[in-house]
């Protein structure tokens, strides 16, 4: 039943196709400003669409740049994660997507040559200030991978970990926990039966559900999640977008994704990056129907990429 409302809603919006005979006529093709820029090593603004200006931001990021030793890797980009809402980064590989993930939850500091600038915030506190809790600010951001991965241990044990570290032995506290998680990932039914056995028992859709559920019974005010789908079957991967569709409302959720249609599909809003450039940031249904730059136009309708 999700998975048909949010295919009808996002009906309009189809990345594989080209832009409509109505869009060209009402509006001239967008401008092409980007790859020149690049090319000349000329500073550019990103195109930031009106509609994110009227949002509550759980996260900002101002003018932030990262370096991998004398290599740059994102270049001065600022933007907000709206609060409520999942936010889609597009872009072709190697254009620093993950890179702005991980840096989100500090990741990118267990690599020495890691060096950056400018600044980011989590509700107003500045993630990289000096003396920040590392292991606290992770408990804030929550962040599930690429390829599930539980740790060596039950699934019950898996989900209340944070819990663990944090010295909670109350086994009434730890059931309430781990049976609400595992509801809010979609697999309580699945595994309620199952609980004391191995999550490397799991089938690799249930193992990304179970690192969903792991990540949220921290309860973070940001959940990154980096190409969830990508290891993952067609089934598997539906899950995972109804999943986050119900999640939706209750975290405010950061993606990494490949999959343009995925993209359309599940989020709020989409910032398109290249480079290690945000180029076009706005409304998901904005930014594939109706994009101001000629690159996201591009982009989105598989011209390159």
């Amino acid at each position: 039943m999700i998975r048909a409302q949010r295919e009808t809603a996002r009906k309009s919006v189809n990345p594989t196709s080209q832009p409509s005979a109505a869009h060209h006529a009402g509006h001239e093709r967008p401008v092409r400003k980007v790859f020149d820029a690049v090319r000349d090593k000329q500073p550019f603004e990103a195109e930031i669409h009106p509609s994110l200006l009227t949002e509550e931001m759980v996260l900002e990021v101002d003018a932030f740049s990262l370096y991998y030793g004398p290599s740059q890797a994102l270049w001065e980009i600022s933007m907000g994660i709206p609060k409520g809402k999942v936010t889609a980064l597009i872009g072709p590989s190697g254009c620093g997507k993950s890179t702005l993930l991980r840096s989100v939850n500090r990741m990118n500091d267990l690599i020495d040559s890691v060096r950056i600038v400018g600044t980011m915030r989590l509700n107003g506190d500045s993630i990289y200030a000096a003396g920040v809790d590392v292991i606290e600010l992770r408990k804030r951001i929550g962040m599930v991978f690429q390829k599930p991965n539980p740790f060596p241990m039950s699934i019950f044990e898996n989900v209340v970990y944070s819990l663990r570290i944090d010295g909670e032995r109350k086994k009434s506290v730890l059931e309430e926990v781990c049976e609400a998680s595992l509801r809010s990932a979609g697999l309580w039914e699945e595994a309620k039966d199952r609980l004391h056995e191995s999550a490397l028992r799991l089938s690799g859709g249930q193992q990304q559900r179970l690192c969903i559920a792991r990540a949220i019974a921290a309860e973070p005010e940001v959940l990154l999640l980096d190409e969830p789908c990508s290891a993952l079957d067609p089934i598997a991967t539906g899950r995972i977008e109804d999943l986050i569709e119900e999640l939706k409302g209750s975290y405010s959720i950061l993606m990494v994704t490949h999959n343009m249609q995925q993209a359309s599909r599940t989020s709020d809003y989409t910032a398109f990056m290249y480079l290690g450039r945000l180029v076009e940031y706005g409304p998901t249904e904005d930014v594939f129907v109706q994009p101001r730059l000629a690159e996201t136009e591009d982009y989105v309708t598989g011209r390159f990429g």
